[in-house]
C-alpha cells in the first residue's frame, strides 16, 4: 500500500490497458524509460499502521514511463503472515499520467489496485481493492510540497464501505550534502481509519542520506487511535533502499 509512502521510501492498474491505449510507447522505444527500486525496512507502515507486524519487510518495484507522461508500474512488499488473512505478500499495480502544469507545479493522476495473491481463502477473504489517486507538487522556497488525495469507492473487500485519504508531504535537502528531510501528514475518513468514529490522522518525520547509490533512512511514524495489537503504536522505522 504505497500511495503516499512510495515517494518517501522508494512513493502505483491497468498496465495492459495503458499500454494498449498508447501505441506510441511501442513504436518509439527511445521514448521509454525503465526504473526499479528495492528496499529493506524495519517495519512496513501504511498510513501509520504496521502491515508487517513490526518486523522487517522486503520491498521493490519496477516502473515504465513514456516521454508523454504516461506510466505503468508495480510494487510489492512482504507482510505479516501470522494471524492475517491477507497472506504474506502485497502486490500493487498502477498506471497514470504525470507532468508539469507550469514551471513550478506538476500533477500526478492514476489508478492503483492492491492485490493479495496468497490471501487466506478459508476465511473468504476478498481482499483486493482499487483506489484512484491524484496529487499536485510544487516548490515553496527550498522545499518541495505535495498535496494529494486517494479515494477507494465502496467495494466488497472494504465491507461495502468507502475510504477517503488526504495527505500532504514536505521535503527538502540540505544544499551540497546527501542529507534530506521529509514530513508527512495524512487524514483518513472511512473504513481504513484507526479510530472508532471512522476518521484518523497519521504523521511521520524522517531523514535520509545517500551514500554510494544507497539511501539510508530513519523516520518516526504514528497514527491516532487505540493500540491494536501494537500495529498502531508509534515507531521508529529504518530503511535501506536503492533505485536503478
Amino acid at each position: 500500500m504505497t500511495v503516499s509512502f512510495r515517494s518517501i521510501f522508494a512513493a502505483t492498474v491497468l498496465a495492459g490497458t495503458a499500454l494498449t491505449a498508447a501505441p506510441a510507447m511501442a513504436q518509439d522505444e527511445s521514448d521509454l524509460s525503465v526504473s526499479a527500486n528495492v528496499a529493506l525496512v524495519s517495519d512496513y507502515r501504511f498510513r501509520g499502521v504496521s502491515l508487517s507486524g513490526g518486523d522487517f519487510a522486503i520491498q521493490g518495484g519496477v516502473d515504465v514511463a513514456h516521454s508523454s507522461g504516461f506510466y505503468v508500474g508495480t510494487w510489492a512488499s512482504s507482510l505479516d503472515e501470522t494471524g492475517s488473512v491477507y497472506g504474506s505478500t502485497e502486490l500493487d499495480i498502477y498506471g497514470g499520467w504525470s507532468g508539469a502544469l507550469n514551471e513550478s507545479l506538476s500533477v500526478d493522476v492514476g489508478m492503483l489496485v492492491y492485490l493479495y495473491p496468497d490471501a487466506d481463502g478459508d476465511f473468504g477473504c476478498n481482499c483486493d481493492y482499487w483506489e484512484p489517486y491524484a496529487s499536485v507538487t510544487g516548490a515553496v522556497g527550498p522545499a518541495e510540497v505535495t498535496v494529494g488525495v486517494a479515494y477507494a469507492w465502496e467495494q466488497s473487500s472494504l465491507g461495502d464501505e468507502d475510504n477517503l485519504y488526504l495527505y500532504g508531504d514536505v521535503g527538502f535537502g540540505i544544499p551540497e550534502t546527501p542529507v534530506s528531510f521529509v514530513a508527512h501528514l495524512g487524514y483518513t475518513d472511512g473504513i481504513l481509519a484507526t479510530q472508532g468514529d471512522g476518521t484518523s490522522f497519521d504523521w511521520s518525520l524522517g531523514a535520509s542520506v545517500g551514500v554510494m547509490g544507497v539511501d539510508l533512512g530513519l523516520s518516526y511514524v504514528d497514527t491516532q487511535g487505540p493500540s491494536i495489537k501494537h500495529l498502531t503504536d508509534d515507531a521508529i522505522v529504518a530503511s535501506l533502499s536503492a533505485s536503478f
